[in-house]
């Protein structure tokens, strides 16, 4: 089983330290690789041409490494939320459809570009709220961790 997660932008210690302690719970469960992609500078207030080539260049980015194959999830703020049980149907649902592999998407500070919400092969939202991109990862690594907990039918704080 492997999982692997395509993150736009270099995440920072405060949240290195929470992502990386998740890294080692999944790891009994599943093998997790985070690919970790260059940002697109972008300045202070851009409009929305610097916004889409911006996108555009951190979706190319994924796609250029991205196997054809690959099951691709991407996280949308607009797309359906699922509640962790449910979630962790989800995930394990997936897996077992796409040979034991199934891969996330996280945009950078401005999302998806929209070649590489083509490329999805479905899309959720982990929130209504808006959280940074670094956030982001953090949260979807506890929920996998919480997912195969729920799984596996073991004690998880609620």
């Amino acid at each position: 089983m492997k999982i692997k997660i395509y993150a736009i932008g270099k995440i920072k210690d405060f949240y290195k330290t929470g992502c990386d302690e998740y890294l080692k719970r999944i790891n009994p469960y599943c093998k997790i690789e985070v690919i970790e992609l260059k940002d697109e500078p972008i300045s202070e207030r851009p409009g929305e041409a610097e916004i889409t080539k911006a996108k555009d260049i951190e979706g190319d980015r994924v796609l250029k490494i991205l196997k054809p194959s690959e099951y691709l999830i991407g996280l949308d703020l607009n797309k359906k939320e699922l509640d962790s049980v449910a979630f962790s149907e989800y995930l394990m649902k997936k897996i077992e459809d796409n040979g034991s592999q199934v891969s996330f998407v996280i945009g950078g500070s401005y999302g998806l570009s929209d070649k590489l919400k083509e490329r999805v092969n479905d899309s959720l939202s982990l929130s209504k709220f808006t959280f940074l991109h670094q956030m982001t990862r953090l949260i979807l690594l506890e929920q996998i961790y919480r997912a195969f907990k729920i799984i596996n039918n073991e004690t998880y704080h609620k």
